[in-house]
Parts: C-alpha cells; structure tokens; sequence
C-alpha cells in the first residue's frame, strides 16, 4: 500500500499538472519571432493546425501555373508551407516592387517617433520651397500625410519624379492617384535624419528584424530586392503591428493609422498599404470608384503590401497568419498595376486549404 505521503503528493503533481495545461497555451500558440541571426525558423505543420493538407497539392500545382517564384505561409511566425519554384531558391533575391511602398511607409513612421519630423507638416519643410512646378500657394497645400496616402494633388501624367513633372492638378486632399510621387518621402526620410535613406532604413528598420536585402533606386522606380524570408520578416512585423519580438520598431497608433482607411476618397488604402473589407476602391491607374471589398474571398481584416506582377505580402490579424508570394505576372496579359484579378482566385484556393 503505499503511504498517505506519496498519495497526497502524486494528486498535488496531478492537480498543478492539470493546472498548467487548461491555463498555459500550448507553444505553438505563441507568437514566435525568429532569431535575427540565426538561419534556423520554427514550423507547425498543415495537419497540426487542422488544415486541408490534401487540397495543398492543387494550391502548389496553381502557384507554379501562375508564374509563382516561390510561396510561404506563416502561423503565430511559424513556417506552414515554404515553397519554391522554377530554379527559384531561399537565398535568390526578387524584386517587391510597388509591395516596397510599405517599407517607406514604415521608415517615415519611425522618423516621426524618433521626433525627426511630424507627417502634418509641409513636405516642403524637408524638400525646400519650390520642389514642384507648382504655385507655391497649392504647394504648401501639401504635406507628408498627403505623400502616405497618395492625395498630393500632384499631376499623375508621368511615373518619372521629376521637377518638371511635378505640375498642379488638384488641391492636395481632393483627389487620390496612384502615383510615384511617394518617393519624395525617402528624401524627406534622408532630409529629417541628416543621413541617406537606405542607411537610416538599415539601421532602423532592416537591421531591427534580421532582414537581408538592397535598394535598387532606378531613374523611374525605387525598388526593394530581397529573399522570400525577408519579406516574410516584415510581413510578420505587420502582424505585430510593428513590433519585433520585445522591441516596438514602429510605434502601434502609427502603425493602425497605415492600415486603417487613410482618407474617404479610397477607403481601400492607407499609409501605402491596401486594405480589404472596406466599402469600395479606386485602382490604380484609374479615377473610377468600384464599391465593394478588396478581395471577397480574403478574410476581411485583411490588409496587403502589393507591387506589380503580383508581388504580395498578406497580412491577416484574425488567422494569426502571413502570405508571402513572389514571382512573374501571374495574368502576363493583364496590365502589371499592383492589383490584378489574381488575388481573388488565389484566396479562393488558399481557401480550401485553410479552412
């Protein structure tokens, strides 16, 4: 028989053991951060999470038909599906495009939380007076804010930034147009912080949550190249609303003000990035209002970074998760703006995975 001693301590062992289990979540739950030096990356599998492991084939098989280069899903910042196609592999560098907005969209946040600027202010402040060919009356219209959320004003005719193109056609605030005029904001960024830009987003940004990666600044676009696993880095900072494991990058009233609706012209954008579930959009290229959601098929509280020929980062509080694709056009035929009818049918067969 044994003692009254042992029974009494085994039923306490059993009790704290219960305990523990009903009150702790389990690992996988948490949210995980990969080390910032360390190539290794925690993963939860398909089955684990109560997916549709079988319907994974058919999403891969549709990846590779749409020019997919390579293809990854996060969880809680762990690694779900990672995938590589066409001699694509994880150190091969790929281009964001217009998904790199985003990236200049957070740097200015973190200027303005390092108090080297304020997004109300006049661009010109940083820029000098006379920056565009405009009256200076309607330049001074325009501020940093307006160079966030697209509605500067400034004549959309030409995607090269330059001077001379820089002409009026609408008070700032008055009309949103996709146009590449953002980029002002890196010689804002450069101008606020006494250093260039790539080197203040280096050290402030890239650095902060392991990313690998280089600017391309071409005569007409500002490009960021990285591997799939860095833009899964940043994706995962999303999620975080700008935190990095213990560290807050971007501060979290910034950060919801990148993701909410920035302006009512196009309550489908924010700080340069796109947002679902949102009463309707205007598209790039076009002044023509389209009511309804984003993506339909894509959860609601969704929000994009999104660049030509269907580079995506998407970001889904709700599931905990993060979808990284990178690639060619997945519709060649369709023109490469930073939205294309992709999206849509590939949240339709991300779909029958997930849920």
């Amino acid at each position: 028989m044994p003692s009254v001693k042992l029974l009494f301590t085994f039923l306490i062992t059993v009790l704290v053991s219960c305990s523990k289990s009903t009150t702790e979540p389990a690992p996988s739950d948490t949210m995980y951060f990969p080390s910032n030096t360390d190539t290794s990356w925690e993963r939860k599998s398909l089955s684990g999470l109560g997916w549709n492991s079988t319907a994974a084939q058919s999403l891969k098989d549709y990846l590779v038909q749409k020019n997919t280069k390579s293809f990854m899903i996060l969880v809680n910042g762990r690694i779900v599906m990672e995938e590589y196609f066409n001699g694509h592999s994880p150190v091969t560098t790929w281009q964001w495009n217009s998904a790199g907005k985003t990236l200049a969209a957070t740097t200015t946040g973190i200027a303005q939380q390092e108090g080297l600027l304020q997004i109300t202010e006049k661009a010109s402040q940083y820029l000098g007076s006379g920056w565009t060919l405009e009256p200076i009356d309607k330049e001074n219209l325009i501020n940093i804010r307006h160079l966030l959320t697209m509605t500067s004003g400034i004549n959309d005719a030409s995607d090269l930034v330059i001077r001379p193109n820089l002409t009026y056609l609408a008070d700032a605030g008055t009309r949103w147009s996709y146009h590449n005029v953002f980029q002002k904001l890196m010689d804002i960024v450069a101008a606020a912080s006494g250093q260039d830009f790539e080197t203040y987003f280096k050290n402030k940004l890239k650095n902060k949550i392991g990313m690998e990666g280089f600017w391309n600044f071409g005569v007409i676009y500002k490009i960021y190249h990285s591997n799939t696993r860095s833009m899964a880095r940043f994706g995962l900072l999303a999620l975080n609303k700008g935190k990095w494991n213990n560290e807050q990058v971007v501060n979290e009233p910034f950060f919801n003000e990148s993701t909410g609706s920035s302006q009512s012209l196009n309550p489908s954008y924010g700080y340069l990035w796109w947002l679902n579930g949102k009463s309707g959009a205007i598209l790039p290229g076009s002044q023509t209002y389209y009511p309804g959601t984003l993506i339909p098929n894509a959860p609601p509280d969704m929000y994009a970074a999104m660049g030509a020929e269907d580079q995506r980062i998407y970001v889904v509080p709700s599931k905990k998760m993060v979808v990284i694709r990178m690639g060619n056009a997945a519709n060649p035929a369709t023109p490469n703006f930073a939205l294309s009818g992709f999206d849509n049918e590939f949240w339709g067969k991300l779909n029958a995975v997930i849920n």
